[in-house]
């Protein structure tokens, strides 16, 4: 079944770096990003892993957990993040699940649900593994994405997709096209003039009746 935004994230335990996980107990009350990837020890994930390690204090910040998934066990993980400190200088400190069994990576859709789990396996047998599933403290998908191996995920993308998710989550309101923190915002169609004036009393732009902005509540 593929994963669709709304539906609610599939649960499950897994060894990870950090201890066992019961997923949907470790979010908590809390959003969570599950980013996943083909193979220890590959280039382009090698970059990405270090790139969230520097990211997780803006993840902390907005009070969100990050979670990463490997399509190899936990042991080589941690000769994996070796790596990834020295060359990316950035340690990682996030748990790292261990999916060899390709448990996890079925259960999201990643990878087709007839994929054997035996080695020597190549990262092109997982190429389909580099997906982003952003889910919230209700643990339904909020949004996600795949990517092929040859070109790296934009995680700074994460960072403010999340942050409109969230202005969305509290405020009720939708973001314009390359949005950035503190600019203007949409008020949906589902609000009308009437109810917009009450609540936005300093005033609204209307630029067609489908299309009004306003400045980004605080």
């Amino acid at each position: 079944m593929a994963i669709r935004i709304g539906d609610e994230a599939p649960d499950f335990t897994a060894e990870t770096t950090q201890g066992t996980v019961r997923f949907h107990e470790w979010i908590g009350d809390q959003w969570a990003i599950l980013f996943s990837h083909p193979k220890d020890f590959t280039p382009v994930c090698t970059t990405e892993l270090g790139y969230m390690a520097k990211l997780k204090p803006e993840f902390d910040k907005r009070n969100t957990k990050i979670i990463g998934l490997s399509i190899d066990p936990v042991t080589n993980h941690a000769n994996w993040a070796k790596d990834i400190e020295e060359t990316q200088g950035s340690a990682v400190n996030y748990p790292m699940i261990g999916d060899a069994d390709l448990n996890v990576a079925k259960l999201y859709d990643m990878i087709h649900p007839n994929a054997s789990g035996a080695n020597p396996r190549t990262a092109n047998d997982n190429a389909t593994i580099r997906a982003v599933f952003l889910i919230g403290p209700d643990k339904k998908v909020k949004a996600t994405f795949t990517y092929p191996m040859s070109a790296g995920r934009n995680f700074d993308e994460v960072l403010r997709l999340l942050d409109a998710l969230q202005l969305n989550a509290k405020h009720a309101v939708a973001t314009p096209v390359n949005w950035k923190p503190g600019d203007d915002v949409i008020i949906p169609t589902s609000v009308s003039d009437e109810d917009a004036k009450k609540k936005y009393p300093d005033g609204f732009k209307t630029l067609k009746p489908y299309l009004r902005t306003v400045a980004q509540p605080k």
